[in-house]
């Protein structure tokens, strides 16, 4: 055998395995970029869940805030609702005819009795001439006198000899009264 065909069997066995070598090369790399594939839609499917987490999460957080948002100023627009007729009835009160006010401070001089036998009776500029004349009509309250006008919206306000004892029977705190106890059911009906 000629030195030529020893140096092409040579080359033809560098061929086969070059070409063998090339062949575990393409094998390698097809596994290691169908891995790499594997991998790719592995960590893009982690990360659409997780954007579709944070998605669903930043929306639940926008829509509790925007429901917070809506009742606060449903609530704030109740209670301005509320305060305003607050205010209307207070103000209806005060504008009852003066036959009203009287019985009322008549009553009222009465129920205070109870409490200070003697005294000095205050109520509004308006109500001053028919306090005087229910202070001078009835015997039980001698007792008392009539002081200065004070800022009410009507009723009385007692203050016994000495300062010592006050009984507020004015408008405004009746009505607080009832509109403490009263509020929750008027807000329920209302608003219901």
């Amino acid at each position: 055998m000629g030195l030529e065909a020893v140096v092409e069997e040579i080359r033809g066995k560098g061929r086969s395995e070059a070409e063998q070598v090339r062949a575990e090369s393409r094998k390698e790399a097809e596994h290691i970029l169908a891995g790499a594939n594997r991998r790719v839609a592995e960590i893009k499917l982690a990360a659409e869940d997780e954007l579709a987490k944070q998605s669903a999460h930043l929306l639940s957080r926008e829509t509790s805030a925007a429901n917070l948002l809506v009742k606060r100023e449903m609530l704030n627009t109740q209670k301005g609702l509320l305060d305003q007729v607050y205010r209307m009835t207070l103000a209806e009160i005060s504008n009852l005819p003066e036959s009203f006010h009287k019985e009322a401070i008549k009553k009222l001089l009465t129920e205070i009795t109870k409490e200070i036998p003697k005294g000095t009776v205050l109520c509004n500029k308006r109500d001053v001439p028919t306090a005087k004349a229910v202070l001078a009509e009835h015997k039980d309250f001698a007792g008392f006198t009539l002081g200065a006008p004070v800022e009410i919206e009507g009723g009385i306000i007692v203050e016994g000899e000495g300062g010592g004892l006050k009984i507020d029977y004015s408008y405004r705190t009746f009505l607080d009264r009832v509109w403490e106890s009263g509020l929750k059911d008027a807000s329920d009906i209302l608003f219901a």
